[in-house]
């Protein structure tokens, strides 16, 4: 299995529930090191303000939650909302 593909699926799954446009999101991973790695979501412009949230409360929550999965593969893992 390739590195992060466990936080990949679960970042892919939450920000796919939350948007209005399944479809258009993409999560692409990104190896900073041995141990880390950011998943880099993308989504459709009106979207993004959904994901993010009001003061990044649903990023926040996502971010908490990519971390975990990451620790079940002994990464760190972090999450980038790129436009």
């Amino acid at each position: 299995m390739p590195k992060g593909d466990i936080v990949k699926n679960v970042v892919a799954y939450l920000v796919g529930e939350i948007v209005d446009n399944p479809e258009e999101v993409t999560v692409d991973i990104v190896e900073e090191g041995d141990e880390e790695i950011v998943a880099e979501v993308r989504c459709a412009k009106p979207d993004m303000g959904r994901v993010i949230g009001r003061r990044g409360r649903v990023a926040r929550a996502i971010r908490t939650l990519a971390s975990a999965a990451g620790e079940e593969e002994g990464l760190t893992a972090s999450v980038e909302f790129v436009d």
